[in-house]
């Protein structure tokens, strides 16, 4: 029972020690010894410890020499107190919804680390400061953070998650999926799984996910295709259709995420690219919102589908036009 407590008194001390080197620049051994109450022989070995550990303690001689932390070849755990664990937290969070791309998915996979071990009353501190802070308003489709927590822990514990799907369309299916990689994509977050049912590997929009169940079913993760936005348009939509813009391809790149247009080629007066929809409507609406954001017109081929195109969009102006003279 004594070699246990001196154990834990050791293990105690040498975290004291790391918080001290963590909270100021160099250290005198004496300076280290009274603050832990020990001899500075015991500074010495706790020095060693904290070595074997990986962490770069550096040491230098003279009257300005002493301890102090120093970089190394790879990040050692660190050492927060209360409040600079809720701060991390709450900057992980904010991070995770509003980052993009990179940032956004490295945010998420820290802060998924990092929930499951904080203690309950930190977790209620971060909640509280999560709650009172607002972001500035966007165009980016709202998802909520829990989900995406929630995705991120069972793709790192390899455990089933069961969820509503809602299509454009308007319908809606339960599926049940291996989750394997959260990424974003412009404005949108997207989850790549193995969907049990379909048997094969789906991408899913976070935003039109609702009612998402951990269950407590395991599965031996598997090797996820790479994701590839752009070539699964003709295989998403049974609407596609070649349009151009006189816009710059630069502006129509910004203006429309990958997962909704391939084969963006330079034209003449614009650029051209292929885009779809679930149907002709849909499609039609959003191309008149993209002409209007960008200011510019849109031509059409002689195609079937720009047949297609051609009569959705004379069926939303006689609606308006409808609209307009109510």
């Amino acid at each position: 029972m004594e070699k246990n407590d001196r154990m834990a008194n050791t293990t105690q001390r040498v975290l004291q020690l790391l918080g001290l080197l963590q909270a100021r620049t160099t250290w005198q051994a004496s300076a280290l010894a009274s603050e832990l109450g020990v001899t500075e022989r015991t500074v010495r070995r706790d020095i060693a410890r904290l070595r074997d550990m990986g962490y770069p303690v550096n040491s230098s001689s003279g009257i300005e020499g002493g301890y102090q932390l120093g970089t190394g070849r790879h990040l050692p755990p660190l050492l927060l107190d209360d409040t600079e664990a809720v701060a991390l937290v709450a900057s992980l969070r904010m991070m995770a919804l509003n980052g993009t791309d990179n940032a956004g998915t490295a945010a998420l996979r820290a802060l998924a680390k990092i929930d499951h071990i904080l203690p309950p009353h930190l977790r209620a501190l971060a909640s509280a400061v999560d709650n009172a802070t607002t972001a500035l308003p966007h165009e980016r489709p709202t998802v909520e953070l829990q989900l995406l927590t929630q995705l991120a822990t069972s793709q790192r514990d390899h455990t089933l998650v069961r969820f509503t799907y809602s299509k454009p369309n308007g319908t809606s299916s339960t599926r049940e999926v291996e989750p394997a990689r959260l990424m974003t994509q412009g404005e949108l977050w997207y989850l790549q799984a193995f969907d049990k049912s379909r048997d094969d590997w789906r991408t899913f929009r976070l935003d039109r996910i609702s009612n998402a169940q951990t269950t407590c079913w395991g599965f031996t993760p598997k090797v996820p295709p790479p994701p590839d936005f752009s070539s699964d348009i003709t295989k998403r939509y049974p609407c596609v259709i070649r349009v151009e813009l006189e816009s710059s391809p630069e502006l129509v790149a910004e203006r429309i995420p990958p997962p909704y247009r391939t084969d963006l080629e330079v034209a003449i007066n614009g650029c051209t690219f292929v885009t779809g929809a679930p149907d002709w409507d849909d499609l039609a609406w959003h191309l008149l919102w993209v002409c209007r954001d960008l200011d510019c017109r849109m031509k059409l081929d002689a195609s079937a589908e720009s047949d297609h195109l051609r009569t959705a969009l004379h069926n939303i102006g006689q609606a308006a036009l409808l609209l307009a003279q109510a």
